[in-house]
C-alpha cells in the first residue's frame, strides 16, 4: 500500500506529465489515426459525392498505380546510397579530424557548414551550380576536360536521382563526422600504442581495435538515417519535383502528388500508412536482433 505522501508525489507526477501527453496525443497520435483511418475512406476533395468506406481498395489502387513501383524502386536506391555515402565519407573524414594536426579545431568548425544550412537554400543553390547554361560546375568541368560540353546533371533521366543523392550527402555526412568523431576520441590511446608496439599495423588497428568500439555507434546513425531519408521530401522537391519523367520520383513525393495536387487524402493515407508499416517493422526486427545480441 502506498502511503500518503507517496501517494500524493504521484499526483503531481501525473500533472508534470499530464501536458506532455496532451501534446503528444494532438500532435502525433491523433493525426496518426486520423491517417490510418482516411487510408480506409474514400476521401477525393475533387469529388466529394464518392466518400464512405472503400476497405482495402485504396491500397489495391496505390499498387497499381504506373509509376508506384518506380517510386519504390527509386526510394531504396536514394535511401541506400545516400546513407551509404554519408557514412563512408563521415568516418574518412572523422578520422582525418581525430588527427594531431595543426588547425584541426577550424577544420571541425567549417566541415558543419553544409548540416546546418537549410535544404531549401541548400537545394536551390546546387540547383543554380548544376544549371547547363550558366552553373559554375558545369563551367568547371568543361574547363578542366571532364566533360566536352555542358551537361543537364537534373534534366536526364540517368542522372537526375543520382545528382540529387550526391547532394544529400554533402550536406547530410557532417552529422556522421561530428558523431564518429566524438566515438573515435573515446577509443583508449593507450591500446591503440600497445598494439602498435606489438607490431599491428595501421590497418589491422583500424579494423581490429578502431572499428569494433564504433560498431554500437555507427548502426544507430545508420538506423535512423535510413528512416530519416527514406520519408524525406523537402531534397528531392526542390531539385527536380521527381521528374524528368518521375526518374527521381520517390514514395514521399507520391504521397504529396496524391495528397497536394490531386486532393485524393485516401490514396495519399494508404501509401503512407503503407510507409509507416514499413518503417515500424524495420524498428521491431532491429530492436530484436539488439535485444538477442545483448542476451547472447
Amino acid at each position: 500500500m502506498l502511503t500518503l505522501k507517496e501517494k500524493k508525489i504521484r499526483r503531481i507526477a501525473i500533472l508534470f506529465i499530464f501536458p506532455a501527453l496532451l501534446f503528444f496525443l494532438l500532435l502525433n497520435a491523433y493525426p496518426l489515426v486520423q491517417v490510418l483511418w482516411d487510408s480506409f475512406q474514400e476521401k477525393n476533395l475533387l469529388n466529394k459525392a464518392v466518400t464512405g468506406f472503400a476497405g482495402l481498395a485504396n491500397y489495391i489502387e496505390v499498387l497499381n498505380a504506373e509509376y508506384f513501383w518506380t517510386a519504390l524502386r527509386n526510394t531504396f536506391i536514394w535511401t541506400t546510397l545516400s546513407v551509404a555515402g554519408e557514412f563512408v565519407l563521415g568516418l574518412i573524414s572523422a578520422i582525418a579530424l581525430n588527427q594531431r594536426v595543426k588547425g584541426r579545431t577550424l577544420f571541425r568548425g567549417i566541415i558543419i557548414i553544409p548540416w546546418v544550412v537549410p535544404i531549401v537554400i541548400a537545394g536551390m543553390t546546387w540547383t543554380w551550380m548544376l544549371t547547363p547554361d550558366y552553373g559554375i560546375i558545369n563551367i568547371w568541368m568543361v574547363k578542366l576536360g571532364i566533360i566536352d560540353k555542358p551537361y543537364y546533371w537534373l534534366g536526364e533521366i540517368n542522372t537526375a536521382l543520382l545528382t540529387v543523392v550526391f547532394v544529400n550527402i554533402w550536406r547530410s555526412f557532417p552529422f556522421f563526422t561530428i558523431t564518429l568523431l566524438g566515438a573515435l576520441q573515446s577509443v583508449s590511446r593507450d591500446t591503440l600504442e600497445a598494439a602498435a608496439i606489438d607490431g599491428a599495423g595501421v590497418r589491422r588497428r583500424f579494423w581490429h581495435i578502431v572499428l569494433p568500439q564504433l560498431k554500437t555507434v555507427s548502426l544507430t546513425l545508420i538506423f535512423i538515417h535510413l528512416i530519416w531519408t527514406a520519408v524525406n521530401f523537402d531534397f528531392i522537391w526542390v531539385m527536380t519535383e521527381g521528374g524528368p519523367l518521375y526518374s527521381s520520383e520517390t514514395l514521399p513525393i507520391m504521397i504529396y502528388r496524391y495528397a497536394m495536387q490531386e486532393y485524393n487524402f485516401g490514396l495519399a493515407s494508404a501509401l503512407a500508412s503503407m510507409m509507416l508499416a514499413f518503417m515500424v517493422l524495420v524498428f521491431v526486427l532491429n530492436y530484436y536482433n539488439s535485444t538477442r545480441k545483448n542476451r547472447g
